[in-house]
């Protein structure tokens, strides 16, 4: 579950948008992004937002924790180098991984989704008796790129109406279960739904018989047959010609469970028509409900009318007090006072009942006080631990440097070098190696002088061997020179 870590982040807006600039790339055919060419895509793609409002050194840490959360991949880009030190830098690219991708898209359908816009596909029906139609006359023509293309678009539009069924009913349900629904939201909807609804019951049993009679045709084709030529033709490479088949069976037999009814209980279509028969009474009782609460004088409003008598009958107000608190059971309020940051938007000579409510801090609400910052924290430093490590390094760097000067002075050839001179040497040969040219490394002393030591490799003749007290280093046709 980490791949999800980024949404509960503390900049979970900033991954958001990076992984934006991913998806903007990936949609214009590129796929691998430098940190630099991440910030250039945020300059025109965040807008106003200041969460993508985001440079190159901003990105860089976000794109590494997202590799470290598996969303994205990471690999080298030497190109981007011009001087050895940059190379050494290791210039990164990224791209989505295959379960980063899905997640992102996971998210911002999430995001994107809108609850008011849940319908049944009644359109799809014919599309579905169609392309089975199709699909019979394809496989008796042998025509395998045809029944691949005819069976993936059938096991699509089926998806899709299943999904978008399973999301109407969903948001019906709420609609059903709420006490919050009004007679005048519910009014001007309430002829559209049931219309719908009962256009959609009418399609699915008129059409159901005449697709369960496709689906026989399809079969008197050849199931088999079928579904061997489907997987021929499909391009999932990774998957193995059995895996395949055993796919598009399943999938196969999906597609006959929802038209085509077992012995053991009704189809799937069958069960969708009763649910939706049975989603009409539940939105003709909840008219009924709506319409009885108006006329029969339990409403809402009535009952605050009620309410309303019996404090204006309380004999004291002390008794008022004590049905206020029963009826409502809340504290004594605080009555506070201040005024909206924006005196141009809300004046304060604007009455409070006309204004728009104005944020206060948690603080003032609980106490009455207004929040302070208090007092700066303390900051905890450890004298001696940073004195002893700062020693340490002065040591190390001493040692560093009278080990390159003795190695300097005495030459890498015809002696045995100890430990540290072992040490430089091999850190002046890494850094002369990775240039793959006849360079120099230099490591300088710890004064910062300008008289540091310089190894330089070029090409010899013959093999050269120095001995360290590690062991003997062999240079194939290299001859090392430290001055």
């Amino acid at each position: 579950m980490k791949l999800f870590a980024f949404t509960t982040a503390e900049k979970r807006a900033e991954y958001l948008w990076v992984l934006r600039a991913f998806d903007h790339a990936r949609a214009n055919y590129v796929v691998l992004l430098h940190a630099a060419d991440v910030a250039r895509i945020l300059d025109g793609l965040a807008g106003d937002d200041p969460a993508g409002q985001l440079g190159a050194g901003d990105v860089t840490p976000l794109l590494e924790q997202l590799h470290v959360w598996e969303v994205l991949e990471r690999s080298y880009d030497g190109t981007r180098a011009a001087t050895l030190a940059e190379y050494r830098n290791r210039h990164f690219v990224y791209q989505f991984s295959q379960a980063g991708y899905q997640v992102f898209r996971a998210v911002e359908d999430a995001l994107a989704a809108r609850l008011d816009d849940a319908s049944l596909s009644r359109l799809a029906l014919p599309d579905l008796l169609a392309d089975m139609n199709d699909l019979a006359a394809a496989n008796r023509a042998a025509d395998n790129d045809l029944v691949y293309r005819k069976l993936n678009r059938l096991d699509a539009t089926l998806s899709d109406m299943a999904g978008r069924a399973a999301q109407f009913y969903l948001t019906l349900g709420d609609l059903v279960r709420t006490t919050e629904i009004t007679p005048e939201t519910f009014m001007s909807h309430k002829d559209a739904l049931l219309t719908h609804m009962r256009e959609f019951s009418s399609d699915l049993s008129r059409y159901a018989p005449k697709l369960a009679a496709a689906i026989a045709l399809v079969e008197d084709t050849g199931v088999e047959t079928m579904v061997a030529r489907a997987a021929a033709s499909d391009e999932r490479v990774f998957l193995g010609i059995d895996e395949r088949e055993a796919d598009w069976r399943a999938r196969w037999a999906g597609l006959t469970h929802w038209f085509v009814g077992s012995e053991a209980g009704l189809s799937e279509s069958e069960r969708l028509r009763e649910g939706t028969m049975s989603a009409i009474a539940a939105v003709l009782s909840l008219l009924r409900r709506v319409t009885e609460t108006r006329k029969g004088g339990v409403s809402r409003e009535s009952q605050l009318r009620h309410l309303a008598g019996w404090f204006a009958a309380t004999p004291t107000e002390d008794a008022a007090h004590a049905l206020f608190r029963a009826v409502f059971d809340l504290g004594r309020p605080r009555h506070l006072s201040m005024v909206h940051p924006d005196a141009d938007i809300i004046p304060d000579t604007r009455s409070w009942w006309e204004a728009q409510p104005v944020e206060i801090s948690r603080t003032l609400a609980e106490t009455g006080r207004p929040p302070s910052p208090g007092l700066p924290a303390r900051v905890q430093r450890n004298e001696g631990s940073v004195r002893r490590l700062r020693e340490e390094q002065l040591t190390a760097q001493r040692l560093r440097a009278a080990a390159a000067q003795s190695l300097a002075r005495g030459g890498v050839y015809e002696r045995e070098l100890d430990e540290a001179e072992t040490d430089v040497l091999l850190s002046l040969l890494n850094a002369a190696l990775t240039a793959r040219v006849p360079v120099s490394g230099r490591v300088k002393s710890s004064t910062g002088s300008e008289n540091g030591v310089k190894l330089t490799l070029s090409p010899h003749s013959e093999s050269t061997v120095v001995r360290t007290a590690r062991g003997s280093l062999h240079l194939d046709g290299l001859q090392v020179s430290v001055r």
